[in-house]
């Protein structure tokens, strides 16, 4: 999956950062009223539901992963649903794929070789996933080793400390070196947003990801106790709109962890709309970081042609 073109960053402004201002009120009552307000059905949810599934970045981060595991998901990615509900809606296999498959780096290999050919992206957690806490040295290696093994994107997780306690040129600098390490490879940045201590940090440390060249903002590892919830994605999109603005460089954006249901990820993808634009509701400046999600929309997806709810049985991932 080609991805857009590269953030090339901007020197940190620290005026700026520490000018953030975020109203959390009001953000959550914009975050409530949403849902209701970009309610979509019929034909309208099923076109939907499919644009969901292009910007999947479908994921298994499980100590019990395989190879023959994470093959078996890789090929659900290049054909994530059923080709007698494809032919029904008239469609044809090739339209519909996911973005990138996420895995661990001992599985990039065999992912990126499952993928060969594909239009399907192999993407690596990195940089010490979920906590971050190992030597800076080693997070280096990491993203490289991925690269290396044919990974075309990297999920690198931020020093929480860092944004914890505002030490905005560490994270900056943090941030900058994981996009030299990836080189051709696309960089998202995963904020861990639910151990973060106001949605101010957050804006604020979305701005600072960016300006250090990340080409995506990501919401959550997943193994959070809170992970991407629709304040928090609003928060961050202003701020990839507010960059876009100040600087002409588009960022994409990644909310993870939770989403789950097909109507969630409705949800974000009208988010997406009122916020940035119908441009930033394509795989190339829009994610969704899921597993189970999948089954869900296939599952939905059969619904809407017999008017019937199928078994999960009947939507393996792998």
């Amino acid at each position: 999956m080609a991805v857009g073109n590269r953030n090339e960053g901007t020197p940190l402004d620290l005026d700026l950062i520490n000018r953030i201002q975020v109203n959390r009120s009001a953000l959550e009552r914009r975050a409530a009223s949403l849902p209701k307000r970009r309610a979509v059905k019929k034909d309208w949810q099923v076109a939907w539901m499919l644009q969901a599934i292009r910007c999947i970045d479908l994921t298994t981060l499980a100590g019990d992963d395989t190879p023959q595991r994470v093959v078996r998901l890789a090929q659900k990615a290049i054909r994530p649903v059923r080709s007698d509900l494809l032919s029904a809606l008239d469609l044809d296999v090739d339209t519909v794929h996911c973005a990138s498959v996420c895995v661990y780096h001992s599985m990039v290999a065999s992912v990126a070789q499952a993928l060969d050919g594909s239009p399907v992206g192999t993407c690596a957690v990195s940089t010490g996933f979920p906590a971050g806490h190992i030597p800076h040295p080693q997070k280096l290696e990491q993203i490289e080793a991925s690269v290396s093994a044919g990974a075309t994107e990297i999920d690198i997780v931020v020093s929480r400390q860092n944004v914890l306690r505002g030490d905005w040129q560490a994270l900056y600098d943090e941030v900058k070196d994981f996009r030299a390490a990836c080189g051709d490879a696309h960089l998202k940045t995963i904020l861990a947003t639910g151990e973060l201590a106001s949605l101010k940090q957050v804006a604020q440390a979305s701005q600072v990801c960016m300006a250090a060249g990340a080409d995506f903002i990501k919401t959550s590892t997943g193994k959070e106790s809170v992970n991407a919830t629709l304040p928090v994605g609003i928060v961050m999109a202003r701020a990839v709109r507010d960059y876009y603005d100040r600087t002409g460089q588009k960022v994409g954006f990644k909310p993870a962890g939770g989403i789950s249901k097909a109507k969630v990820a409705v949800a974000w993808l009208a988010m997406m709309k009122e916020e940035l634009g119908d441009e930033w509701m394509q795989p190339e400046l829009f994610r969704i970081g899921a597993s189970s999600l999948l089954g869900d929309i296939e599952r939905q997806l059969e619904f809407h042609l017999s008017g019937h709810y199928s078994a999960a049985n009947r939507h393996p991932m792998a």
